[in-house]
């Protein structure tokens, strides 16, 4: 955690650290590891929440865990930019972290796949492959998707790639 904000630091210490190392196919141990992302994810909610930092809602897809999907949103000149969010939860979690996914931003900036599948390889990859299996779904948003929306939101939107939706209402009533 060295060279990190303080702020970050603070979030991350926040959000409790898991113990089950189980994935998708580990049966009873899988239940255990999903009871643990929920508390984690709960805890990281009522943080944002207090702190008046509230940017995304999530919940699971389906009862094994393994599909998630909500929304998440960014604030750009008093402007709040949402999106679809969504992602599987890989057969080798959590050895493998979970590919992040914004369908509606796929092929608008070079920092994502196909699919729309954020680019996490450079910074957050290895920071998960230290930390398995303590870190979470919680610390994938905290730490992988929360920067990116950081980073690359304000680039598309001054470049156009993106528009806000009352921009994009008033255009086509004209």
């Amino acid at each position: 955690m060295e060279g990190w904000d303080p702020n970050t630091k603070s979030t991350l210490t926040q959000i409790p650290l898991l113990t089950v190392k189980a994935g998708p196919r580990d049966g009873g141990a899988w239940t255990q590891r999903l009871k643990e992302e929920y508390k984690a994810m709960i805890a990281y909610t009522q943080m944002n929440k207090s702190n008046d930092n509230d940017w995304f809602r999530i919940s699971a897809a389906n009862p094994e865990g393994t599909r998630w999907t909500g929304k998440c949103w960014y604030v750009h000149n008093l402007l709040k930019y949402e999106f679809d969010l969504q992602f599987d939860i890989p057969v080798t979690y959590p050895a493998t972290a979970p590919e992040i996914e914004l369908p509606q931003l796929d092929g608008k900036t070079q920092k994502m796949y196909r699919g729309g599948k954020i680019c996490l390889t450079v910074h957050f990859k290895p920071l998960w492959a230290k930390n398995c299996p303590r870190f979470g779904i919680a610390h994938a948003l905290c730490l992988g998707l929360a920067p990116w929306l950081a980073a690359e939101v304000p680039i598309l939107v001054d470049s156009g790639m993106i528009k806000h939706k009352d921009d994009a209402a008033s255009s086509t009533e004209t």
